[in-house]
């Protein structure tokens, strides 16, 4: 069976319609709902069915998932400007995650505070490269996000082992076990998407990833 992820990549401002007159909590709240329900229209289309919010459930670590289609999995984030939703029909654990390369970012201050001293040591042997940076992050994030586990693994602790060229790589911990995964630079965007491999001496097969922009 083909192992194929397809990530669907949508600019915010096509979601997300804010009341400027609301204050910030009632903005992240309406945001946060108009992004669901572009989700479950993404969902929804892809299983020929209506997914209404009350279908999805969450793990005990806030990973959502359908009740009535246990077999397919899906996995979405999203920037201050695009959206992303992963979704496949053969691959369980998988996550992805979304920056935009224009962020305004404190580069030194979070690489200090998240990034496992060998990303930390192959990122000043870049002279900073924010480029690498956001390789770095987004793959952090991707993993994490795939293993299900949340926060509860600080960041710091997971070596991604991101290469300054090549975009795709395998980590691994012992509190989630081993993750492949794929970066990709779509202009302005940096997206990485991530899921479950086994470390092998025949190395990792990277599944199909579809992108549809």
């Amino acid at each position: 069976m083909s192992r194929l992820i397809r990530v669907n990549v949508n600019a915010l401002a096509q979601i997300v319609h804010v009341d400027h007159t609301l204050d910030r909590k009632s903005k992240i709240q309406l945001q946060k709902q108009q992004i669901h329900h572009f989700r479950n229209q993404l969902l929804s289309e892809q299983l020929h069915t209506a997914i209404q919010h009350e279908q999805l459930a969450k793990t005990e670590y806030g990973k959502p998932y359908l009740i009535h289609f246990p077999e397919f999995y899906f996995n979405h984030s999203h920037s201050q400007k695009n959206y992303a939703l992963a979704t496949s029909t053969n691959m369980p654990d998988i996550g992805v995650d979304i920056e935009d390369l224009d962020r305004q970012v404190r580069f030194t201050a979070l690489a200090k505070h998240a990034f496992h001293p060998h990303e930390l040591k192959s990122w000043n042997e870049l002279e900073q490269d924010p480029g690498y940076w956001f390789k770095v992050w987004t793959t952090k994030e991707a993993v994490l996000k795939a293993a299900g586990l949340g926060v509860r693994l600080n960041l710091s602790e997971l070596d991604t082992r991101v290469h300054p060229v090549h975009d795709g790589g395998l980590c691994s911990h012992p509190l989630i076990g081993t993750f492949a995964y794929q970066n990709f630079h779509l202009g302005p965007v940096m997206l990485t998407v991530a899921w479950r491999s086994e470390a092998s001496c025949k190395g990792f097969a990277f599944p199909e990833i579809k992108i549809f922009l």
